[in-house]
């Protein structure tokens, strides 16, 4: 299987010489993402799937097919990782505090699509928004946003 992925990436998202990988990167590390706060309550939702695989989609501009292959990766990622920091120095450096604020969004929609919030999920929400220095009041917009379903 992973063998299958990685024989898609490079034949379908092969970056030239001369560019180098960053923004694969940064994809992945945003994905990684999505997918622990798919897992941070202990129960992983079919919406949950259904909704990461759509921002995915969304946001790197992805097939269906591509999505699923690169959650997979992104899930070896998220398996192998010892903490968040990884993923959000690597947010930091790049994504401008508007993307960021967009990435706390998607990961409150991901939290309320079950209807329920969390204190796990608000938690996770919190302490990523912190650790990329996105401001208090930007946190409390985007949970009040979308907790009242404003999309």
């Amino acid at each position: 299987m992973l063998n299958r992925v990685k024989l898609f990436f490079e034949q379908h998202l092969v970056l030239s010489e001369q560019e180098d990988n960053s923004e694969e990167k940064l994809q992945l590390a945003t994905a990684v993402l999505f997918l622990e706060m798919m897992y941070i309550d202990d129960k992983v939702e079919p919406k949950e799937q259904a909704l990461i695989l759509s921002l995915v989609q969304q946001n790197f501009s992805l097939t269906a097919e591509q999505a699923t292959f690169f959650i997979a990766i992104a899930e070896q990622q998220r398996k192998q990782a010892t903490d968040y920091f990884q993923f959000t120095s690597l947010i930091n450096k790049e994504y401008s505090l508007e993307k960021k604020v967009r990435l706390i969004e998607s990961l409150w929609k991901i939290a309320f699509v079950d209807g329920v919030l969390n204190m796990n999920e608000e938690y996770l929400v919190r302490k990523i928004a912190d650790l990329l220095h996105v401001p208090h009041t930007d946190f409390i917009m985007t949970k009040n946003r979308v907790g009242a379903g404003e999309k």
